[in-house]
């Protein structure tokens, strides 16, 4: 298992010029400027649309990925950064959360600010799946999707829980899962760890999520090791 900096290494940690630490915020803007690399969603695969200018969300095109909304909103039409955590799973245990919730955390506990903003864990994603996925944990229930379209997403609502869509997706929700638990020392149950491993392993990364670990690192100062160690020098 890679050996992470800890906490208390991140908190001490000095910037340096070809490093910082972004808010939220701020991780969102560096996220769509990326992603014009990789320009799709990370769960249903759509294309995104880009304007002219870089710091505005580009839009899915569903006519290339065949998505239908479940139901008819605003954030069924929009692009957010998902955190493949969850906020929720990041804070709702500290006690910044308890006393103020996730608005809290962001403004008074520089340690969540951390998680928050940290790049290899966030991903554009449709807003309306982005909604339902809610904090639910990753599974493979072995269930048929039927809820947006061509769209291979399944949330099961009553059980709280989530089948990813794609066999490639899973290895990307996997590495990201196993780096924001060794960099924050979360926890994990054995059952989620050991499929999260399983999928690290199975699916391994692609070129544009190399790339993208690259481009992290020059951003934020850190790659993820699950997957630089298996890319191509």
């Amino acid at each position: 298992m890679p050996s992470p900096g800890s906490v208390l290494e991140l908190l001490m940690a000095k910037p340096s010029s070809q490093s910082s630490q972004l808010t939220f915020r701020e991780a969102k803007v560096e996220l769509y400027k990326m992603t014009r690399n990789h320009p799709y969603t990370i769960y249903c695969g759509c294309e995104l649309k880009y304007s002219g200018s870089k710091n505005k969300p580009p839009k899915p095109d569903f006519q290339k990925c065949g998505f239908t909304p479940r139901k008819e909103d605003s954030r069924a039409y929009r692009v957010e950064a998902e955190h493949v955590v969850p906020a929720y799973t990041l804070g709702h245990q500290r006690l910044c959360w308890q006393n103020g919730g996730r608005e809290n955390c962001s403004k008074t506990d520089r340690v969540y600010a951390y998680m928050e903003g940290d790049l290899h864990n966030l991903f554009p994603a449709i807003g309306q799946v982005n909604q339902d996925r809610s904090n639910y944990r990753f599974t493979d229930m072995g269930g048929k999707p039927y809820q947006y379209g061509q769209c291979q997403m399944l949330v099961d609502f009553k059980l709280r829980q989530v089948q990813p869509p794609r066999n490639e997706v899973r290895g990307t929700i996997a590495r990201a899962y196993l780096y924001m638990r060794d960099r924050y020392s979360l926890r994990m149950n054995e059952r989620e760890q050991a499929m999260m491993e399983a999928w690290a392993n199975q699916y391994p990364p692609q070129p544009w999520e190399c790339e993208r670990s690259k481009l992290i690192k020059s951003i934020q100062g850190n790659g993820n090791i699950y997957i630089d160690s298996r890319c191509t020098k």
